[in-house]
């Protein structure tokens, strides 16, 4: 509803959207909707994985799904899409046929960092990934600041509650806040 709001009051132009996610810890290890999450050589890590869709230029969060941290975010990042979604900006645990029909189905364009590319040295075949790579980056960082407000500034380093349903709670409350804080910031910006 919030999101529907800034809308109408033209806060948000609709040119992309940048999806990530994001390693919350849940507010207790007997938590048992909570799944293990570990990434190549880090310790594994009992927590919940928010997922959001933001605007790309002014960084709201439109939409968001929030799962236990063992799922794969290719497999549940549409969740996090808004309606329009236009340019989708995502990093390379979005790669795969699942989110890219998700991303088909709401008339959006997938540009999805590439990873794991092979190729000689000095002989170019690299130049090519590595700049499509490189202005995705540029665009998709803005991202990361929306997290770092909620985990500083709003207090979401760890669920209050126990369960999926309650952690989804929390984090779309953090989200309404969020958004309510940057749009102020936005339109005071707008008067001066």
């Amino acid at each position: 509803m919030v999101t529907g709001q800034f809308r109408t009051k033209a806060i948000a132009v609709k040119t992309g959207t940048l999806v990530d996610g994001t390693v919350i810890a849940p507010a207790s290890h007997a938590d048992l909707e909570a799944g293990w999450v570990g990434h190549q050589r880090r310790k594994a890590i009992h927590s919940f994985k928010a997922h959001v869709g933001a605007d790309a230029d002014s960084a709201l969060v439109e939409a968001l799904s929030v799962t236990p941290g063992n799922v794969h975010d290719g497999r549940t990042g549409g969740g996090a899409l808004p309606e329009a979604a236009g340019e989708v900006y995502a990093d390379s645990a979005y790669r795969g046929p699942i989110f890219g029909a998700a991303v088909a189905a709401r008339s959006g364009t997938p540009r999805i960092v590439l990873t794991g590319m092979w190729g000689g040295p000095g002989n170019g075949t690299l130049r090519k990934p590595r700049r499509w790579s490189y202005a995705i980056h540029r665009i998709r960082c803005r991202v990361g600041k929306t997290f770092g407000a909620w985990k500083r500034s709003y207090g979401l380093r760890r669920m209050r509650w126990r369960g999926l349903a309650k952690a989804t709670l929390q984090v779309h409350l953090t989200a309404i806040a969020y958004n309510l804080r940057c749009s102020l910031t936005q339109l005071s910006n707008r008067a001066a």
